[in-house]
């Protein structure tokens, strides 16, 4: 197995990471990835079995020590009891709870809605310059999630900046001040819902948190700090990802000039599936062993941490054929971005939904785009969004 050094918040390597992972595919698809200090897998194949294997999960084995991180107490109260960082039975409840009222048929509901607001951003946004991550890739998620939960929309703009403070841990590089940056923002984003779901208590409405409000006081045992981080989780998972995605997404079909003027739903939905391989929004996950283990002829001890580069097993030639070209039509759609087995993003209806949707309608309405600036990512590597999107369009 070799070993790499490649600080992850280097500048070249944030703007274009798959040099990288092609160097490491070529090399066996493995390594020790010393910036990390942990073992890294690149292979489709090796990291969609992972996925599914159930001597791998997101919690530490129950007699290894956390880690101390006095400075995130409010941060880690939210995170204790997010479905996201659990395993076993109070994994499986969580998701069955949420999973009653985030059906793909439910969510199929709202599609008219999201419709109707990618409409209305882009019938207010200034054509003559515009950055389309802030005026519409953020503003369709945001508002969407907002309204499923029942949050008021005039919150989007401070969920957004809370949920961007949360998600900074999890980034490459973060700094004393960004963790507690972190800890204020869970700290006000946990209040803000409790205050909301105390609210609606004694005022139901059709929502999400009614929804699992609902499925507490049904004796499924959801008490209410899970019921406050599931809360906080959806409105954080429900749109940071999509974000970029939507972002990489326009990028991607301008700089390869694809016409999407006469495009059908079933290309679209191609399409969707092939940004999230090409380009997508989140590059590493991580597991711990729950036993001694191989993999790929790698020795992985008991409680250690091992990286999943989902970026770069979308770039995995053993798989796709010229995967660093997009390619519209491809075949086969499958690909690890949403993850796999127990932990398979459960929004991820949603997501594609809501991507297809912001897609379809932008290059519906605005036949001519065109880009002003030669656009960037942002340095918040394990994930992979654009600074900005300045356009011009008609």
């Amino acid at each position: 197995m070799i070993m790499v050094d490649q600080p992850p918040a280097e500048k070249n390597f944030v703007q274009n990471p798959y040099a990288f992972y092609r160097h490491i595919l070529k090399r066996g698809g493995v390594c020790f990835w010393k910036n990390y200090n942990q073992k890294a897998f690149f292979n489709f194949d090796t990291i969609n079995k992972i996925f599914k294997d159930k001597r791998f999960g997101r919690e530490l084995p129950p007699d290894f020590k956390q880690p101390n991180e006095n400075n995130l107490s409010d941060f880690y109260r939210i995170e204790r009891n997010s479905m996201l960082e659990l395993e076993g039975e109070r994994h499986t409840r969580l998701r069955g709870l949420v999973l009653r009222a985030f059906t793909t048929k439910n969510i199929q509901k709202i599609s008219k809605d999201i419709h109707t607001l990618c409409t209305q951003l882009l019938d207010n946004i200034n054509e003559n310059e515009t950055d389309l991550i802030e005026s519409y890739a953020k503003q369709v998620p945001v508002i969407t999630i907002a309204r499923l939960l029942g949050i008021p929309e005039e919150m989007s703009d401070q969920l957004l900046k809370w949920s961007n403070s949360m998600v900074a841990v999890y980034q490459a590089k973060i700094s004393e001040a960004s963790k507690d940056l972190a800890n204020q923002s869970s700290k006000e984003f946990y209040e803000y819902i409790k205050k909301y779901v105390a609210e609606r208590r004694s005022k139901p409405a059709d929502d999400l948190i009614t929804h699992l409000i609902n499925a507490e006081e049904d004796n499924q045992k959801l008490n209410f700090d899970e019921l406050v981080s599931t809360c906080i989780l959806l409105l954080n998972a429900g749109h940071e990802a999509t974000v970029h995605t939507i972002g990489n997404g326009i990028k991607a079909l301008l700089l390869n000039k694809v016409d999407c003027r006469f495009l059908k739903e079933k290309e679209w939905y191609g399409i969707v599936e092939e940004i999230l391989r090409y380009d997508p929004p989140l590059h590493i996950f991580t597991r711990f062993a729950y036993e001694n283990l191989t993999v790929d002829d790698v020795h992985i001890a008991r409680g250690e941490k091992i990286s999943l580069v989902i970026g770069a097993s979308g770039h995995d030639e053993s798989r796709w054929d010229k995967p660093s070209e997009f390619t519209p039509n491809r075949r086969p759609l499958t690909h690890n971005s949403f993850g796999a087995g127990a932990h398979f993003c459960l929004g991820a209806p949603l997501a594609r939904l809501e991507i297809n949707l912001a897609l379809k309608n932008l290059f519906d309405k605005k036949r001519y785009i065109k880009i002003l600036q030669k656009p960037e990512y942002a340095d918040i590597y394990h994930f992979h969004g654009l600074k900005s999107l300045n356009v011009e369009m008609r």
